[in-house]
């Protein structure tokens, strides 16, 4: 295929790296796009392919992709095949290449079936590449759109992606993508002792950086082991900073199904580490959270088996708890924080006290440490809370600096 021509056609039709018109073959479900406020059209990096054919050209590569890896209305896998690239493998995180997986659920090797190329689970009992796996391979591209906080398994992959790469002494490219949540930070740090899959660095909650710049901050600051780089390209997007409030035009995962979810996502998350229901089976995940002994809210729910979520928490059992899917988006994209009113008013609300964390102690792995669960089970207000973040979150700001490629906030 000319690839002037292709370049054209995506041009034509492509919408701020994404498209109301996605294959059936990957079926995400669209939200809504807005057009970013920026004089230069916003280009994903996987748009931009002049930055990067030329890189590829007679290589073999393997692909870290899922359902967002779109080149305009495109995917990225077919995008490369129809311009000669030779696709080695592609490489699943959570979730699964289509992005139809439960959050937890192992997936399974196999092929897929619109193209034949072998797909290898990066999310079970495998987390990273084997030698095996990049042995034909002379560039790996990692292309998956992510939300921002640090408990979102994508950064979780790079992170091990970019392991066996420095192993196996081969380049990685990011194409990167806007941050929905870049446009601040916030949370709890988290600490040593408390690393795990939801807390892979220390780092807040809500970090702040692109994936591609996320990438130059664990190169830099030595955390792959032995403090091994990796061969880094980043295929920067253009027409985007950290003030830019980009609306994601693909649901990154079945259960952040709109942008008032993802809003949402860094303050109701917390309620997965308690006995209550974040509202996974129901229409409005992360929107909605309630419990069947709940001595709050006004709202009722009852969850659901349904696509994404096959077996959520409270199964069956008819929640008492709060709406807040009405929410207003604008009101959400300005906050520009975490807000732990949601969480502390109904810990202080719930009966069983002594059992509203989960004896998993989950709750430590989302928040990074221990301290937020025995600052709430203390009493202790919003404000003094968030206080003790501050020194944390001043410390990250100038970590963070070196490591932008973008505007900052």
């Amino acid at each position: 295929m000319n690839l002037k021509l292709l370049l054209a056609f995506i041009a034509t039709i492509s919408i701020a790296c994404g498209t109301k018109n996605v294959p059936t073959s990957i079926a995400p479900a669209p939200v809504p796009a807005v057009e970013a406020p920026s004089a230069t059209p916003l280009l994903c990096g996987g748009e931009r392919m002049d930055a990067y054919l030329p890189l590829l050209k007679g290589k073999r590569v393997a692909l870290v992709v899922n359902h967002t890896s779109m080149v305009g209305p495109t995917h990225l896998a077919d995008t490369l095949r129809a311009l000669g690239i030779s696709i080695q493998a592609i490489f699943a995180p959570e979730h699964g290449f289509r992005g139809a997986a439960d959050a937890g659920e192992k997936i399974t090797d196999g092929k897929d079936p619109s193209t034949g190329i072998p797909l290898l689970s990066l999310y079970g009992q495998k987390r990273k590449p084997s030698a095996d796996d990049l042995r034909n391979v002379d560039w790996v591209i990692f292309d998956i759109q992510d939300v921002g906080l640090r408990y979102y398994t994508y950064i979780s992959t790079l992170h091990y992606v970019m392991e066996s790469c420095a192993e196996n002494n081969k380049p990685l490219m990011i194409l990167d993508r806007p941050n929905p949540n870049g446009h601040f930070i916030d949370g709890p740090m988290r600490e040593k002792g408390f690393e795990s899959f939801v807390g892979m660095h220390p780092v807040p909650v809500v970090h702040g950086m692109t994936v591609g710049e996320y990438g130059r901050m664990i190169n830099g600051e030595g955390w792959l082991p032995g403090a091994a780089k990796c061969r880094l390209e980043v295929i920067t997007c253009s027409g985007y900073d950290h003030n830019t409030l980009y609306q994601i035009p693909i649901k990154p995962s079945p259960n952040l199904p709109d942008m008032r979810s993802i809003y949402l996502y860094a303050s109701t998350c917390f309620f997965e580490g308690t006995v209550a229901s974040e509202g996974r089976g129901t229409p409005t995940p992360f929107q909605v959270y309630g419990h069947p002994d709940s001595g709050t809210g006004d709202y009722y729910f009852t969850p659901a088996s349904m696509p994404g979520a096959q077996s959520p928490k409270l199964l069956g059992k008819r929640c008492r708890g709060y709406n807040l899917s009405a929410t207003p988006i604008e009101e959400l994209s300005a906050l520009h924080r975490i807000d732990l009113s949601h969480l502390i008013r109904f810990y202080q609300a719930f009966p069983d006290k002594e059992n509203f964390f989960l004896p998993s102690k989950f709750i430590d792995k989302l928040a990074g440490s221990s301290a937020l669960r025995e600052q709430i089970t203390a009493g202790k207000t919003e404000a003094e809370i968030r206080a003790t973040w501050q020194e944390g979150l001043a410390q990250y700001r100038s970590m963070r600096a070196k490591y932008l490629l973008y505007k900052d906030f």
